[in-house]
């Protein structure tokens, strides 16, 4: 029997050029500038600036560092000369089973008549018993840093801090923003998970609240009561386009939201495909131009995290994160039309751990039937929807992991007006590429 060929690392793709930078968690590219929000890193570094206007020899304009190490800044986007970057709380994970502990230990108490030890605690959080210290910490010290900065860009090399604007709880994790509003999702007092926040920022130095949307049981101070277990369904992300809002909604699949009227807020359309599929929906977005006479979305998964072998082989076999392709001509009626899917077989990382084979996120402004879609260990994926039921994979790069890496852990993705990739990995490292389609 011949053996399968192994497989290839880059097609139709060539990298132009590397920057040696902490992980990032986005690259948002305006002009002759690309803006990178970092990850949690040594350096304690949040955003940085890079000039591209020559994508073969970029460089680096300036870097923001953060004074608190309890926070990140992984989330950057510019309009004008204005620009937002995120302050979220490090280890999210931890910080959210510290706010349910107090909570727990009451129910635990009246359940077995005394106080609940490490074990029964975890078994009830999903955590490691071993991570009950860490939750007890947290616990003690409550973040009190979360919100959303803006800076002043106009001198790309200096920029000025304007604002910093707190939230509530781990903090904004995603946003969207125009020269009008920012959209953030961020957790809020007596709302359980993240919920859309719109803020009027006309005025950088003083963004001002304009309304709220969220999904019907989040808001547990007004007397709801989710219908899901702990955080599953909550905003993710949320993008506008004209008169409305697409939002991936975690393991509550995605939404349409009017916001016509920008003080009311209103769902008009919904669609879950939790279950049967097990990865939660990342982000939503509408396509700005019909295909084939349809009016067409995209969602795409966020892969699940594997922290050892024996998560990733349990793993195996079942549905990876993927890109969905919907029918959206009418958004009271949501229709799926495809998924696009990577095999395993595609990425010589699939089975790395610790980390993630599947979907992340996809750039998001479409001038073309291209998707350029990141899939954590299977790299970038370049996706052609010019037949909406029938996506095709025209091109992908893999970048080599990081030393010390299992495997690369592609995050996200930018393409600018010249159509230069900007790569980013949760592993250092900016990529350039340069996508020329086969002949």
């Amino acid at each position: 029997m011949k053996e399968s060929s192994p497989p290839q690392l880059a097609r139709n793709v060539t990298r132009l050029a590397h920057l040696d930078l902490p992980g990032a968690g986005q690259v948002y590219v305006q002009g002759n500038y690309a803006y990178i929000g970092h990850l949690p890193n040594k350096q304690n570094l949040g955003t940085s600036i890079v000039d591209i206007a020559d994508p073969r020899k970029p460089r680096v304009v300036a870097q923001i560092n953060l004074d608190d190490p309890t926070s990140h800044s992984h989330k950057a986007r510019v309009i004008g000369d204005i620009m937002i970057v995120n302050s979220e709380r490090n280890m999210t994970a931890i910080g959210r089973k510290a706010d349910d502990l107090p909570g727990l230990r009451v129910s635990l108490r009246e359940e077995l008549g005394r106080d609940p030890n490490h074990a029964e605690l975890a078994a009830k959080l999903g955590v490691n018993e071993s991570d009950i210290p860490m939750v007890e910490a947290a616990e003690k010290n409550p973040y009190d840093k979360g919100g959303f900065k803006t800076y002043d860009v106009a001198d790309r090399a200096k920029p000025k801090l304007i604002a910093f604007h707190k939230t509530h709880g781990i903090g904004v994790h995603r946003f969207d923003m125009d020269a009008n509003y920012a959209y953030i999702s961020t957790e809020m007092p007596g709302y359980k998970g993240n919920i859309l926040v719109i803020y009027d920022i006309r005025n950088p130095a003083k963004p001002d609240e304009v309304s709220r949307w969220w999904l019907p049981g989040q808001h547990i101070a007004g007397g709801e009561k989710p219908a899901w277990p702990g955080r599953q369904h909550r905003l993710h992300h949320a993008l506008r386009s004209g008169d409305r809002m697409f939002a991936g909604c975690w393991h509550g699949g995605v939404r349409v939201i009017d916001v016509s009227d920008i003080r009311k807020p209103r769902t008009i359309g919904a669609y879950n495909y939790h279950p049967p599929f097990p990865e939660p929906s990342h982000t939503f977005m509408e396509v700005p131009f019909r295909i084939g006479g349809r009016h067409i979305a995209l969602a795409i998964d966020e892969e699940d995290h594997a922290h050892d072998e024996k998560e990733m082989a349990r793993r195996r076999g079942r549905p990876h994160g993927c890109l969905w392709v919907f029918d959206i001509t009418d958004v009271a009626k949501i229709q799926p039309l495809a998924i696009f899917q990577v095999s395993e077989l595609d990425s010589p990382y699939s089975r790395a751990a610790p980390g993630r084979f599947g979907a992340h996120q996809f750039h998001e402004r479409m001038d073309d039937t291209l998707v350029y879609c990141t899939w954590f260990a299977g790299g970038l994926r370049i996706v052609d929807i010019a037949d909406p039921s029938a996506p095709q994979e025209v091109g992908h790069y893999i970048p080599q992991p990081a030393q010390g890496q299992a495997g690369p852990q592609t995050n996200d993705v930018d393409v600018d007006q010249r159509g230069i990739i900007y790569l980013v990995d949760r592993g250092p490292g900016l990529n350039i590429l340069e996508f020329k389609r086969a002949n």
